[in-house]
């Protein structure tokens, strides 16, 4: 599946891109704890960090698909 970096996850992960191999049925929160793995500086942004799938937000337990185009968001602020 390919992951959509934004911000300051695209610092962390030194792309604005990425393609993660992950098993059948597997959800938002496994493919967040994979990229914490290879990136250990993602673990405190954990808890303020969105996920969206297909361009829609989704909660942690959402089950992925393969082809899914997955957005890793962390707050964002305007007016």
């Amino acid at each position: 599946m390919t992951v959509l970096a934004f911000a300051r996850i695209r610092e962390v992960i030194g792309a604005s891109s990425a393609t993660l191999e992950l098993p059948e049925g597997a959800t938002a929160a496994s493919l967040w704890r994979e990229l914490a793995e290879r990136h250990p500086e993602l673990v405190p942004l954990e808890s303020s960090t969105r996920l969206a799938r297909n361009g829609a937000l989704v909660e942690r337990g959402a089950v992925l698909s393969d082809g899914d185009e997955i957005g890793v968001m962390p707050p964002f602020g305007g007016g």
